[in-house]
């Protein structure tokens, strides 16, 4: 073994870093050292952040990624395809600085950050190509003649040669861009014989733990330029050989009880099959015992190893008590972030576990649902109809089982008091609200008898050649939705009534009440065999995760707070979302508007239900009714139902002793809140929707015919009402029975979104030896385009 504190010249000169250009041997470095232990938890006071205290006791690995981000001891290791540029001659300046920025952000948390990297072979290939190419005779390049000087050939230059040449380079980068972080680094280049002989093996031990204990990196690497060529089959027992630097990571890992074990390659991590080939799918989860199920490629463009060392090397890591993922280091729209996001419990690459969860993974409950809801979309509409009614009878039947189920979540986040008093009533479920939810579960039931392969469009193209648009499913949704346990039945009898598949993920504060409900769903589909159409996700999948199936999921459908929507949004990857991401609703009081109608509507908009999306956040008032009875009706009637008023700047400036002034217009309370604000006419009150709301539900209160049709008309809202309560946007109280959500996009579906937003169409064409020559210029046939009326359906 030859260590090499390879410190900055420029950063590292504090007594952390006096190790600087000391070159020891195995035989003589720490003679009867031992593995010294990690105990204290290391203080960085060069960065801008405080470090994070991290304790873990090694033993067995983990068993779930959300596990991840308590890993303290971690192995970075560095593919040749991710360190080499890919000419294979050079090294990719970009990526390495990319992956020592991760490195350095996890070392400064607090972390024991290693790393084996791969490079120096190519790193030195590169630099004797330059020296041959520079020592070659002036003369006898002018004598070969310019055309002769443009094809020179290199020769093969040997492999020990370029590590030799290489490695002093590749740790002269390393250092310089660790520097930038204030983290030093140090190299150790080992051999199999490190490992094999005991003394230098505890030799190694202890260098490694006295660099860890002072907040060096260290980066180790094969000795190439003496290393002798792997020996096939040479494994001991319980002990891997040192072929490759998966083989070197991994006995490194173990040896010094490390956490985890990142291996980055320039594939996406483990596949079924062949990456490239048609029916490759990535392994998320790999468990002990799969390798029979895998078939492998061959080997990386570059490097000693494939994929299948990898996996040996992993599972041997794995069985020694460190966790590995092995995940693509090349990609660039992700290596920029693949290793913070893998310690953050991301859905990256593959995961090596131990642990095999009880039931399919989301992947596997996606496609259960695709098959299923295909299924479901094939049944009469009168099969699916029944599917709903019974599900609304088992709410009814089963009141007392899902209210208890209830009443256990409501315990258990008050006990925690993790949930904001909107969140918690929104959790909540009464008698009342399960009868509700009855009575639009059969409203639904009603209405489906016509919405699959219902007709739209017919048109005769040409003789015996004729054409229909019909409605069909999108496929399979994608709920997720936070603290409404009611959410689940509604989309359930939706999703049921337009033939989709379904997935719901909700939160673990209605777990309880969720499973109830989900169990009481999967009877209902049970009566015409069609259970796996919808699928309650309960594996630890983070939200973030479940975005990123493009490939498995049509339709996501946010349901919950505001933030909830902006983070799917932003996380969707080739996904369409379905939602809002505020209900910032208006009430604007007209100058004519009626006394009686004013208080009521503004009563009920706002303090019927303070949390809903559709409740009024902002009042907007005509200038003419300040100081007249109207204006202190309505801050009387708020004060009496304890709304906390915030003056608009224009409302402030009118008053003498205001209340607190509001710190922003586009403000989503959820609670009993309100922003009170002065308009000068209709059109101000427009403007001022247009340039503050969020497009969701605004209202209008006046006894102006003109002045109402002026607003209906031209404010640019999912709804827009007159002389009725913002609370009147709901699927419910518009007879769709329930909803997905309220939409305020402008393509597809807009509004409360109940089962004709849950639709798309697939056009149908029969003919009788039909060919598109036949219609040329000189062909037999011509187009006629006639419209053709649509059958009316009638419901049995």
């Amino acid at each position: 073994m030859l260590c090499r504190a390879a410190l900055s010249a420029r950063g590292c000169t504090n007594a952390r870093c006096l190790l600087s250009r000391v070159r020891i041997t195995a035989a003589s470095s720490h003679p009867k050292s031992p593995a010294i232990p990690q105990q204290n938890s290391r203080h960085w006071s060069n960065v801008p952040y405080m470090t994070m205290p991290l304790i873990r006791s090694h033993g067995k690995p983990f068993a779930h990624r959300s596990e991840l981000k308590h890993a303290k001891r971690i192995v970075v290791k560095l593919g040749s395809a991710v360190v080499t540029r890919g000419d294979e001659c050079g090294l990719a300046l970009g990526r390495l600085a990319s992956i020592v920025e991760q490195v350095s952000m996890l070392q400064n948390q607090g972390r024991e950050m290693m790393i084996v990297t791969s490079g120096a072979v190519a790193f030195g290939k590169q630099r004797l190509r330059h020296e041959i190419l520079l020592s070659q005779s002036v003369r006898q390049a002018l004598h070969s003649g310019q055309n002769q000087l443009k094809d020179m050939q290199v020769p093969v230059l040997e492999a020990r040669a370029c590590a030799a040449a290489g490695q002093s380079g590749l740790m002269a980068l390393y250092e310089a861009m660790f520097t930038q972080y204030s983290i030093c680094a140090a190299q150790i280049l080992v051999t199999n014989l490190d490992f094999h002989d005991e003394q230098k093996r505890r030799n190694l031990n202890g260098t490694l733990h006295e660099l860890l204990r002072m907040n060096i990196v260290p980066i180790i690497n094969t000795n190439d330029a003496v290393v002798p060529p792997p020996e096939p089959n040479s494994d001991l027992q319980g002990v891997i050989s040192i072929k490759d630097n998966d083989s070197l990571a991994a006995r490194l890992a173990v040896e010094m009880k490390a956490d985890l074990i990142i291996v980055l390659s320039d594939v996406e991590g483990l596949f079924d099959s062949p990456p490239g080939s048609d029916d490759a799918k990535l392994i998320d989860i790999f468990y002990p015992g799969d390798q029979q199920s895998v078939t492998f490629g061959t080997k990386s463009r570059v490097g000693m190893g494939g994929m299948e060392a990898k996996v040996k090397a992993a599972l041997w890591a794995l069985q020694g008590g460190t966790s590995v993922v092995i995940a693509n280091g090349t990609h660039p729209k992700i290596s920029g972030h693949v290793i913070t996001d893998i310690v953050e419990g991301k859905k990256v690459g593959t995961f090596f576990s131990e642990v095999k969860p009880a039931g399919p993974t989301v992947e596997q409950q996606a496609e259960m649902a695709r098959a299923g809801g295909r299924n479901l979309a094939t049944l009469q509409p009168e099969q699916r109809a029944e599917i709903i009614y019974r599900l609304a009878d088992l709410l009814t039947d089963h009141r007392d089982e899902i209210l208890s189920a209830n009443k256990k979540d409501m315990e258990e986040a008050e006990d925690k008091g993790r949930l904001a008093p909107p969140l918690l009533k929104r959790l909540s479920l009464s008698t009342a609200k399960l009868n509700s939810l009855a009575i639009g579960l059969r409203q639904i039931s009603t209405s489906s008898q016509d919405s699959v392969g219902r007709v739209i469009r017919r048109t005769r193209i040409a003789k015996e050649l004729e054409l229909e648009q019909v409605t069909v499913p999108i496929g399979v949704l994608l709920v997720i939705f936070e603290s409404r346990p009611d959410c689940l039945p509604q989309v359930s009898a939706l999703a049921i009534a337009s033939g989709n598949g379904l997935l719901l993920k909700g939160g673990k504060e209605a777990s309880n009440t969720n499973q109830t409900l989900y169990r009481l769903t999967q009877e209902a589909l049970s009566l015409h065999g069609v259970k796996d159409a919808i699928q309650l996700v309960n594996t630890r999948e983070e939200v973030e995760d479940l975005c990123r199936l493009n490939k498995l999921i049509d339709l996501i459908i946010p349901r919950g707070s505001s933030q909830l929507v902006r983070d799917i949004q932003k996380a969707a990857k080739g996904i369409p979302v379905m939602g809002h991401s505020e209900g910032i609703c208006h009430v604007y009081v007209d100058s004519e508007a009626s006394v009686e109608k004013v208080t009521r509507i503004v009563r009920d908009s706002k303090c019927e239900y303070p949390a809903a999306c559709n409740a009024m956040e902002t009042l907007l008032i005509h200038r003419d009714i300040l100081r007249t009875p109207l204006f202190d009706q309505i801050i009387d009637m708020l004060r009496v139902e304890q709304v906390k008023i915030h003056a608009g700047p224009k409302f402030a400036s009118y008053l003498t002793f205001s209340p607190s002034e509001v710190k922003s217009l586009r403000t989503e309370y959820g609670d009993l809140e309100c922003c009170i604000e002065v308009v000068d006419s209709v059109e101000d009150a427009i403007e001022h929707i247009h340039k503050y709301g969020s497009s969701h539900t605004d209202i209008v209160v006046t006894e102006n015919e003109a002045t109402a049709e002026y607003f209906l008309q031209h404010v640019d809202s999912a709804c827009v009402f007159w002389n009725a309560s913002t609370r009147f946007s709901d699927g419910y109280r518009f007879g769709l029975g329930a909803e997905v959500g309220i939409s305020t996009a402008r393509i597809h579906a807009r509004g409360p979104v109940g089962i004709e937003g849950l639709l798309t169409t697939k056009w149908l064409l029969r003919g009788e030896n039909h060919v598109v020559s036949d219609f040329s210029e000189h062909g037999s046939m011509k187009y006629l385009h006639e419209n053709i009326p649509v059958p009316q359906r009638t419901a049995s």
